[in-house]
This record gives C-alpha cells, structure tokens and sequence, in this order.
C-alpha cells in the first residue's frame, strides 16, 4: 500500500485534520521524517496529532489575550519518542511494577493468531472463566491452541473480556465493523445551543478551565495530561478501590488531582453531578452503556450543564456491531489488519505491532485538540459533543500508507536523552519525557504530582 502524496507528510495530515488549513502556517516541524522503524507512518502521525493539539492551545490562547496564534514548533524526534512515553518513564531509586500481566499477549489459535488482554483482574477472570483457572502462559498456549481464533475472541468477549484475533487489512476492510469505522470521522463533533460565556485572559490557554476526567489506560489520559500541562485544573474519577495497571500511573496521573466517587451509590452519585454543573469539560473513556444507567447519558449531562464540553472516546468506534466492545490499543491492532501486516512485512512466525501504542497516543492528542477547539467556541454560545476511537485512528494511519522504513535504527539512549526531565512523584523522582510540541511564549507546568488514585477530595479548587 503506497502513501497518499497529498496526506503523507505531517504538514499534509496536518492541514487534512484542521479547522482553518491557513492556520497551520504558525506551524514548523524540525527533524526526520522518520524515528521510530515501522511498517506504517508512526512518525508523521506522532508529528501531525501533537501538532493539532499545540495548535488548537495556541489558537485558544490567542482567542483567550485578543491576540494573533503564537508560533507552534514540533521537533519530530520529541514527538515520536514521546508515543512510547511510558516506555522511557525510569524510577530513580525505586521500582515500577512490570507493565503487562502474566498471561497477557498474543497466542497461536489453531488457525492464526489472538491476542488476550488481561491486565485487569476482571479481565483476566473472563479468560480463565472461557478457558479454566490456568495462571501460566504454557497452560494457556496450550488451550488456545484447540480454538479458531473467532470462536475465542467471541467466548472472551461474551464473558466480560478482552480478545482480538489478527485479522488482515483486507479481512478488516470486508468486516462490518471495519466499514462502520471508515465512515466515521477522525474527529466527530456535535454542537448545541447554549448560553455564551467567553473565558477571561490568561496567562495560559487552559487557566480556569474545569476538567473532569473519568478515563483509564493510556489515550484518555494523554488528553487530559495535555490540557493539565496546559493550565486545566484536571480532576480525575475513579471508582473506590479501583485498580489501575500499576506501571502505568506515575505517567497517566501526572499534573491531576485524583478522587474517589462510587457513581452507583445515589450520595456520591449526586457528588459528581455537583461536579458537572460547575466543570467546562468532561472527558470519558467509558463504553456509552455504563455511564447511561446512573443517570449520566449526553442528555442528563446536558441538563445539569448546558455549556459542558464531553470528549468521549472508545476502541472500536461508535457505530456498528462492535461499537460497545471493550478494547485496547494492542486489540485494535490485531483487529484492524495492523498487526499482520506487521508480520507479513518482517517475514515473521507472529503478530507484529507497530512500535508504540501509537492509536492511544494519536487519539488523545486528537481529543486534545477537539477540546481546545471547543473552548474556543464556547464564546460563541455552543457546547460541544466530540468523539473519537483506535479504530479510527487505525483506519487513518492505514490511509497514510506504508512510507516509513520498517528496517530503520531503532532510537538510541542517546536519542532519547534531549528531551528527558526529572520529576517529583508520590513513589520518588521519575526521569520520563517532557510534553512534546512548543507555543511561543508558553511554558507547560507540572501541576499535582503523579501520585495513587483516590487520594484527593471530590471538589473543584477556586478559580483565580
């Protein structure tokens, strides 16, 4: 599969992702066009996503002091080393977890390949429940063996997990859910009439701003990461109890206040609604069915707050048959054809990913940007639904075509070191990347320090 000439550098996707194609001529990439060795553009999907969102901040900023969009810059290594974000994160003095559950990663079925994912303890009770109470990856490889990939991922699924056969690109381009997902837009927003209300000057694009954050994992995360970084009073929701992939939160908490709400008890419940009605934002990752029977659909939300911005995001898309399934970057990847062609390419015995969790990362920055951009608009009397998913992110790294050099270097401690800060975490100093992309004129903070979930109140600061 050739690159699109018109899409395949990181301006051309840039200015194909845009509101206004004149405003990203504040925009300069620096650097190679490629970092990261892949079948697929990585690179320039890094470059072009964390671009959209410094942009879409800048542009806010702008709105926000009455003045013209400051420059944007992206250097192209910082934005492609920062895709494997979590990769880099080193503990100085101490220890993280490891990243992935036992049992979790790909497994030869009896015709092709499937990916269990397990990192979650009720995640990983579904596949014992389908395959019986196996704790070791030879036990479960040999019990995968005697099933068609289909059949498995439909048992997993059935059984409240999470499980992707590989498929090709095109087995996924003639299944239902890969046609539900090419009609669907990379960024889809929705807007509403609402009472217009302008937010005052700042000294950062987001100061002031209000964000709920009831996300997991890595792409929602990112988003709200970045509008913390940006000035946002970031509040993060989680259940009581709830436990989040350990490795990941010293990145995932970072610059977010983080409390506890159960919204199935009515007390709490009405808690967050009192959060709602004072919040600009709320960012979910949750699938449209759970948060729907506590009373908490689009329509309730929008009654108790007219103004409210909700940037949703899911795995497999909001359409078609497989638009509740739960899902994650590595699924999505054996899904969508992505990782089999990886496979096919390097001539290898099984599934090849590309070499970061690049959907999640795609996807966060491109819901970043929808909520800058809605921000911008709420002067303008209207809230904002957005929505994105992996899928279709998958879908548009597919469509930028196969340029990059699947054999290049892989980056080198000493590629990684320029764009490496220290910070302060609840657990000890981190070495880890610092935010990818620069506005001129703006220095991202730090904000609350990463740090355990529920260890903050349930209430907004003041606002200056």
């Amino acid at each position: 599969m050739q690159a699109d000439p018109a899409r395949s550098t990181d301006l051309g996707l840039l200015r194909e992702l845009a509101e206004d194609e004149r405003a990203t001529d504040r925009v300069t990439f620096a650097g190679p066009v490629q970092v990261l060795p892949s079948v697929f553009a990585v690179t320039t999907l890094a470059s072009a996503s964390i671009a959209l969102a410094t942009l879409a901040a800048a542009e806010l900023w702008a709105v926000r002091r009455d003045r013209p969009t400051p420059a944007v810059r992206v250097e192209r290594a910082h934005a492609a080393l920062a895709f494997r974000r979590e990769a880099y994160a080193t503990p100085v003095g101490w220890a993280l977890p490891p990243l992935w559950d036992p049992i979790a990663g790909d497994y030869a079925s009896s015709d092709g390949w499937i990916r269990l994912h397990t990192n979650y303890a009720h995640h990983r009770r579904a596949v014992q429940r389908v395959l019986g109470e196996l704790d070791t990856r030879a036990a479960v490889a040999a019990a995968v063996a005697s099933w068609r990939g289909d059949d498995l991922e439909q048992a997993v699924v059935a059984a409240g997990g999470c499980a992707a056969a590989m498929r090709d690109l095109g087995a996924w381009r003639a299944h239902p859910q890969g046609r539900a997902v090419r009609s669907e837009k990379t960024l889809a927003r929705e807007h509403t009439t609402a009472r217009a209300a302008a937010l005052p000057p700042s000294t950062l694009p987001l100061d002031g701003v209000r964000v709920l954050d009831l996300t997991r994992v890595i792409a929602g995360p990112i988003c709200t990461g970045f509008l913390a970084a940006y000035g946002a009073d970031v509040l993060r929701i989680d259940p009581p109890g709830f436990a989040e992939v350990p490795a990941l939160l010293p990145e995932t908490t970072a610059g977010k206040r983080r409390a506890a709400l159960d919204l199935g008890h009515p007390d709490q419940r009405a808690r967050f609604a009192a959060l709602v009605r004072h919040a600009d934002v709320l960012v979910v990752g949750y699938r449209g069915d759970t948060l729907a029977p506590r009373g908490l659909d689009d329509a309730q939300l929008r009654a108790l707050n007219p103004r409210l911005i909700v940037a949703a995001l899911d795995a497999y898309g909001w359409s078609g048959p497989w638009s509740g399934r739960r899902g994650f970057d590595s699924l999505v990847q054996m899904s969508s054809g992505i990782a089999a062609r990886g496979q096919a390419v390097y001539r290898s015995e099984r599934p090849v990913p590309l070499p970061a969790q690049a959907l999640d990362h795609a996807t966060g920055y491109l819901l970043a940007a929808g909520v800058c951009r809605a921000l911008r608009d709420l002067h303008a009397g209207r809230g904002t639904s957005i929505r994105a998913s992996l899928a279709r992110t998958a879908q548009l790294l597919v469509d930028l075509g196969e340029g990059d050099d699947p054999f290049a270097p892989q980056p080198t401690a000493a590629d990684v070191a320029p764009w490496l800060e220290t910070v302060a975490t609840a657990w000890g100093p981190l070495r880890r990347l610092r935010l990818p992309g620069e506005i001129a004129g703006v220095a991202p903070v730090h904000g609350p320090q990463p740090g355990p979930l529920g260890s903050d109140p349930a209430r907004w600061l003041e606002r200056a």
